[in-house]
């Protein structure tokens, strides 16, 4: 039980870390399990389930922000209404595709090879994207961006579906290749981690709830409840450092950071299956 407690927070630290900067939260939670010899499969709902700790840790950081929006639609004011149709437009590519290839995207969540080349591939677009998007200029609000440029960020959304791509990364890249300002590309990408990982977080649990429900699983609600409160407190910590450090370094450091660990995990991989 003490292991099993341990590993939920150090999988709950890892996750607070990086769900919201560009390396993949995911990724680093396959690769943990693979590198120091977690059960994968046992660790599977536990990992996206976390995950919700993270997404509160956008509402508790951005309330005045969602409450301000709220009582904007309630006065039918017209940025406050595209700030909600946005979320809701750039949600639906993943919401639809998601459902449908689950079953493959489930066979990957299961290969960390995969992880650590997209974990060099998305290091590698990310330094182009910086090098030639523009950096200043473009809507300056959530609820000014054309609802096209919404529905673009949703798409390439779906690129995170491949594990270790990184969602964040792919849509504050995205965002930014399309000429939306920096800040407002990675708040964009924080408020679409809410419906997104909300439901993925809601479907993982509804094809594993008979599992749940019996206790039979080796990773239960217990170690789950750990690695919440765990994530939630470090991303909470993440998101408040995470726009400045951006605004002043920008993302070649995330960038060159997937490509070391990338091909790190490449030669440890290797090196585990020819031994």
């Amino acid at each position: 039980m003490e292991n099993l407690a341990l590993t939920a927070v150090l999988l709950g630290i890892v996750e607070g870390l990086t769900e919201f900067i560009p390396v993949s939260s995911t990724g680093h939670l396959i690769l943990a399990s693979a590198l120091f010899g977690y059960d994968a499969e046992e660790w599977k709902v536990f990992n996206v389930v976390i995950q919700l700790g993270a997404i509160l840790a956008v509402v508790v950081q951005y309330w005045r922000t969602f409450w301000a929006a709220g009582i904007g639609i309630l006065n039918r004011h017209p940025e406050s209404i595209r700030f909600f149709v946005n979320l809701v437009v750039a949600f639906l590519p993943a919401a639809v595709i998601g459902l449908i290839l689950k079953d493959y995207i489930d066979i990957l969540l299961g290969s960390p090879m995969v992880v650590a080349w997209a974990l060099i591939g998305g290091g590698i677009a990310i330094l182009v994207v910086e090098k030639y998007a523009r950096h200043d200029g473009g809507p300056s609000g959530i609820g000014q961006l054309p609802v096209r440029q919404a529905l673009g960020v949703g798409f390439i959304q779906c690129l995170a579906m491949i594990p270790g791509v990184s969602r964040s990364g792919a849509t504050i890249m995205g965002a930014l290749a399309m000429g939306i300002e920096r800040r407002t590309a990675a708040e964009f990408s924080f408020f679409l981690a809410i419906p997104t990982m909300l439901g993925a977080s809601t479907l993982e649990i509804m094809d594993n709830r008979a599992l749940l429900a019996s206790n039979a699983m080796t990773v239960g609600w217990t170690e789950i409840a750990i690695g919440f409160v765990v994530s939630f407190i470090v991303a909470l910590i993440v998101i408040r450092a995470f726009v400045a450090f951006v605004s002043r370094k920008g993302f070649a450091p995330f960038a060159w950071y997937r490509i070391v660990i990338g091909i790190i995990a490449l030669f440890v991989l290797g090196a585990a299956t020819n031994g």
